[in-house]
């Protein structure tokens, strides 16, 4: 009977490692797939059969993407763009989300339903009303008018709301008992309590931010004032386009996120799992 056990075990595992292995393939392929295109001429790369591996490995794709793209400006622009948008979301999300959790005001329960009825709608139909705002006062092509819609997170607020809620209120109030103010309280006790939440919450915004598309593209017309996401957009052509090129900029543009992750790989995996947790 053991050995029947072992046996369903063993059988067991292996299924598993089959599953997750095919899973690993089919999320390795796309890049592997990019990474060898970008080798290719571009008539190799519409060649029927395809070619998996290049005939001539070319580098000359990457030169050219190089000089099509002013690089150097697209990885400060996106730098930046992720800087001033995590510090942004994680100071004004604390604040609110303390606010929400802890404190006692009019109105509290309708201001955080609004909150969460910004969560339920899609960002795309705010893009006019923002856009508008920024020509008005003369923003455009500026490095405000990337951060703009970023300043302020209502999933931010909500997530942090919800680890605020997680903590003790005896805690505050014994801070209160101590001579602590609301603001000293929630700085000195309140806020060192929810460094994994605050944590979770820059990948989750960096991320999102480096992935960010349509509103760069909208707000910033100067190739020059664009992050990687849009400039590389640029070099799809109307009528044809030299994917072995687009491919080469796409593998530059992931050098930041890759240099990233390597460096903080360990907050990635905790952030991203305590999130999942209670």
């Amino acid at each position: 009977m053991n050995q029947s056990l072992n046996a369903n075990r063993n059988t067991g595992k292996i299924l598993m490692y089959a599953a997750l292995g095919l899973g690993a393939v089919l999320m390795i392929f796309p890049f592997a797939w990019m990474l060898l295109t970008s080798f290719k001429s571009a008539g190799e790369r519409v060649q029927i059969p395809p070619t998996i591996l290049p005939k001539q490995w070319l580098t000359d794709n990457y030169r050219r993407a190089l000089t099509s793209l002013p690089f150097l400006h697209l990885y400060v622009n996106t730098t930046l763009l992720i800087l001033f948008r995590v510090i942004c979301a994680v100071a004004f999300s604390s604040a609110a989300g303390f606010a929400f959790a802890k404190l006692h005001f009019k109105g509290k329960n309708l201001l955080f339903s609004l909150v969460l009825v910004q969560m339920m709608l899609p960002s795309q139909i705010f893009i006019i009303p923002q856009y508008q705002m920024l020509a008005k006062m003369g923003l455009t092509n500026s490095m405000f008018a990337l951060v703009f819609p970023g300043l302020v997170s209502a999933f931010g607020t909500f997530f942090l709301r919800q680890a605020y809620m997680g903590i003790p209120d005896e805690l505050g109030e014994a801070a209160y008992l101590d001579g602590c103010t609301q603001w000293q309280t929630f700085t000195k006790v309140m806020l060192p309590l929810t460094k994994a939440s605050m944590a979770a919450l820059t990948i989750f915004t960096a991320v999102f931010a480096y992935a960010d598309l349509m509103w760069p593209l909208i707000a910033n017309t100067d190739l020059n004032k664009m992050t990687l996401s849009a400039g590389l957009s640029t070099l799809r052509g109307q009528f044809t386009t030299n994917y072995p090129v687009l491919m080469a900029g796409s593998l530059l543009a992931m050098i930041p996120m890759v240099v990233l992750y390597i460096m903080f790989q360990k907050q990635f995996i905790e952030g991203i799992a305590m999130t999942g947790g209670k």
